[in-house]
């Protein structure tokens, strides 16, 4: 019984944080959806021909917020990283 309610409590905690990181960095968190949509979207050939693009002003604007925000950029990456790295894998992308 106590173990049940030491994991009910736990499982309310972690869900608490991240509803509390998607909202202290709500557009964060909008750009992290569209690159996660980005990823499980398109095909491989598509990611292999958007790697050596240059980046939008946007995506620019958003890579320096992050640079200025260490807590943003690792609750940007906690949030993509998965799901890019899977598509990365399955794409043949990894080293």
């Amino acid at each position: 019984m106590v173990k049940r309610f030491c994991l009910f409590v736990l499982v309310q905690g972690l869900l608490f944080v991240g509803v509390a990181h998607a909202q202290q960095y709500p557009l964060m968190d909008m750009i992290a959806e569209k690159v996660v949509q980005k990823y499980q979207q398109s095909s491989c050939e598509q990611l292999w021909k958007q790697k050596g693009q240059p980046k939008s002003d946007r995506e620019k604007k958003a890579m320096q917020l992050m640079r200025e925000d260490p807590q943003m950029r690792a609750a940007f990456i906690d949030r993509v990283a998965a799901p890019i790295a899977n598509k990365m894998f399955e794409c043949g992308m990894f080293p």
